[in-house]
């Protein structure tokens, strides 16, 4: 922000400098290669920053067409894994060039071993 500022008081000085040395050329002769010199880079920033202008819209319309891309895109692709997943079988290990997973199934459970209660006290017989 503060760097566009700056640059638009240098454009406003160089623009208000070319007018007044073009005014008085008269009594400033030996200024007017610098001026001339001075007015064409003006041009051609004025002219750089109108492209740049352009290529920002031109760069966020870009960016919404690759977003709708990428979005049907990912729709199509799950579509083609869903058909190749139909057409190999769940199981088969051909699915891994797809990069998809084949099931191999689960995996059994560990039983989880349940600790012994000490029994009651109030249950031993008394002697």
């Amino acid at each position: 922000m503060r760097q566009d500022r700056k640059q638009s008081d240098s454009l406003d000085t160089w623009q208000h400098l070319v007018t007044s040395v073009a005014a008085n050329a008269a009594d400033l002769a030996q200024l007017d290669m610098p001026r001339q010199k001075l007015d064409g880079m003006l041009k051609e920033v004025k002219d750089l920053t109108a492209t740049q202008a352009a290529l920002a819209a031109s760069k966020q319309e870009a960016s919404k067409r690759i977003e709708q891309l990428v979005n049907n895109g990912r729709k199509v692709a799950t579509v083609l894994k869903v058909a190749v997943r139909e057409h190999y079988g769940t199981r088969s290990e051909k699915l891994a060039e797809f990069r998809l997973q084949p099931f191999r199934g689960r995996k059994a459970k560990a039983p989880i071993p349940t600790p012994e209660l000490a029994p009651h006290p109030a249950a031993e017989p008394k002697p």
